[in-house]
């Protein structure tokens, strides 16, 4: 299979996986299940692209970052549990599994000082029985009234409020980053905004995803956002419909 159907496949196949575990784990406590849920995930991903891809890297969020990533022509961003919390409550379904891959580009292309871009990413939410996958994302469903700005549930970040008061939104509460920005995808949501703090695993399936969709991507100053660096930390981005972008990024900017 090609890297695309091979995204979706090792998502999809995690999160039922997942599913087993939720069900296996349902008498346990809240950290058990999330313990297990993010050990069974990993050690499934990273069998799995052993035996499928040999010879390329991984970044995880539940492995050591091996250096050998930074001078490799392919690397696979994978979270395998992204919103441990909320995978570890019973019935919540804002939970899900990334599955990215970064490719160097050819020597000269590009500019910017990139030198390499995802080029394929899924994005399961395996408790609402769907994955997304590059290439061919569903069009966004369209909407009309205020824009819906999509925030964490305990803690939505002061740019998010900012952005819901100059625009004239309403806020939407939801769980994992990949389940906020699958929404947008989903038209549940118009906008995603966040400053704060995330890992490349984080964002890098779900922005994938996001671009086929056609929707907007990029840091919240405007710039681009650049995977596989020796700093895992991308603490902030925007993903949103493309009519928001330029209001988006006006307050975001500062």
């Amino acid at each position: 299979m090609n890297d695309h159907e091979l995204a979706a496949h090792l998502a999809t196949e995690a999160g039922e996986l997942l599913l087993k575990v939720r069900v296996e784990y349902a008498d346990a406590d809240q950290k058990q299940r999330k313990d297990a849920g993010d050990r069974r995930a990993q050690e499934y991903l990273a069998a799995a692209l052993a035996q499928a891809r040999p010879d390329d890297a991984v970044l995880s969020e539940e492995a050591v970052d091996d250096p050998v990533r930074l001078s490799a022509d392919r690397v696979w961003i994978v979270d395998p549990l992204d919103g441990t919390r909320e995978f570890s409550e019973a019935g919540r379904v804002d939970w899900a599994v990334h599955v990215a891959l970064w490719q160097r580009r050819p020597a000269g292309a590009g500019s910017g000082g990139q030198t390499g871009e995802l080029v394929a990413g899924a994005v399961a939410l395996p408790a609402q029985g769907v994955t997304f996958s590059t290439p061919d994302v569903p069009p966004v469903p369209a909407h009309t009234g205020p824009p819906r700005i999509i925030v964490s549930r305990t803690r939505p970040p002061a740019v998010a409020l900012e952005v819901r008061d100059a625009l004239g939104g309403t806020l939407v509460e939801m769980g994992s980053a990949g389940a906020k920005m699958m929404a947008v995808v989903q038209g549940q949501a118009d906008i995603y905004v966040h400053a704060g703090g995330q890992y490349e695993w984080d964002s890098a399936a779900p922005v994938a995803v996001a671009r086929a969709a056609g929707l907007h991507w990029s840091r919240i100053d405007g710039s681009p956002l650049v995977y596989n660096q020796s700093d895992t930390y991308l603490p902030d981005l925007v993903i949103c419909r493309p009519e928001y972008a330029e209001s988006v990024l006006a307050v975001t900017r500062g």
